[in-house]
């Protein structure tokens, strides 16, 4: 026989709705009384149905993680370390990836909301928020992760990718290196368009400005290896590119060792993000370095937080964006420039 909150309540030798208040945690209920019925609970080994804790609103420890994709590298440790850190306090993560399409973003907004998630983290491909209104208004919190979300998400974490472009630009203007290209995509990521400006302020420094800057929509190898191979042809001048990620300055190594030219004595390559691939690929990878994984924990302790203060009745702070530090790793792709 199914057990239900009235066999809690005859054992405990209360009432129904006394029991039903210490199911939801809400109103009073004294010392004494929580004491005989958690105790009628574990007796009886009552779990309550995941149905009937959403029709009571109790909290549903489901936690939405949408994503632009998660077959690039960078969102699937993202995603790796999200859930495991959710999953270590007791919540379940529905992981949805939109393709980089509004629709799609949109359409999982409302199955979130369906599924009555505590709290959503999301990476938005757009600068777009109009879509984000109704987890808003359903007062479910946000924490926008690697870009910032502002008048939608309560907190932010993201690297600071405008102080990567400026490391990557220093690094090979320090190595006498002064007609760069960068390729990259995609063109209307907010960390990339970050990491351009950065780029663009450390080299205007120097009275210098990137040489030719050729940019992809999708994020891939595939995607970005054609525009290094065009680059080369069409700008013969330069000396070293940035890769506004890993794969992307991956691909142009193979795009210059495919032409028959060597890396770094032809050409330095630098990347962002610091993925595995770049201490593997040949020569390895020079990268600025996001710690992914501590992005990815940070934003979930961060939701988590933010949930206990909701559930709480305190909804009132500031909203706080948290850029976390990178750093430049330096390996065997990028030196001196020729004389």
């Amino acid at each position: 026989m199914t057990t239900s909150i009235r066999h809690i309540a005859k054992l405990a030798g209360t009432s129904v709705s006394s029991v039903s208040r210490v199911l939801n945690n809400s109103g009073y209920a004294s010392p004494e009384l929580r004491d005989r019925v958690e105790a009628a609970i574990r007796t009886l080994n009552y779990t309550p149905s995941k149905g009937a804790r959403m029709l009571r609103g109790a909290p549903s420890r489901m936690i939405g993680l949408m994503l632009p994709s998660i077959d690039v590298p960078f969102f699937g440790i993202l995603a790796h370390a999200i859930e495991q850190e959710l999953f270590q306090h007791g919540y379940q993560t529905l992981i949805c990836s939109t393709a980089e399409n509004m629709d799609h973003e949109a359409r999982y907004m409302s199955m979130l909301l369906a599924q009555r998630v505590d709290g959503v983290i999301v990476a938005s491909a757009f600068g777009s928020i109009e879509h984000f209104e109704i987890l808003r208004d359903a007062h479910i919190p946000i924490v926008a992760i690697d870009r910032e979300l502002g008048g939608i998400a309560d907190d932010a974490v993201m690297a600071n990718h405008e102080e990567g472009g400026r490391l990557l630009a220093r690094h090979l203007i320090d190595l006498g290196h002064r007609s760069i290209a960068i390729v990259g995509a995609p063109a209307h990521s907010q960390p990339v368009q970050l990491r351009l400006r950065g780029i663009s302020a450390e080299m205007a420094k120097y009275d210098i400005a990137p040489a030719a800057v050729t940019m992809a929509e999708e994020h891939s190898f595939a995607a970005t290896y054609p525009l290094a191979r065009d680059l080369l042809a069409e700008h013969p001048e330069i000396t070293a590119i940035i890769g506004t990620t890993d794969i992307s300055a991956i691909a142009a190594i193979h795009a210059i060792q495919d032409r028959g030219f060597s890396v770094p004595r032809d050409y330095s390559v630098i990347g962002f993000d610091n993925l595995p691939e770049a201490a593997y690929v040949f020569p390895r990878l020079t990268t600025v370095a996001q710690p992914i994984r501590d992005v990815g924990q940070l934003a979930a302790q961060r939701l988590e937080a933010l949930i206990e203060e909701h559930q709480a009745g305190n909804k009132s702070r500031q909203p706080a964006v948290v850029k976390v530090p990178v750093t430049l790793i330096e390996r065997d792709s990028t030196g001196p420039v020729r004389i």
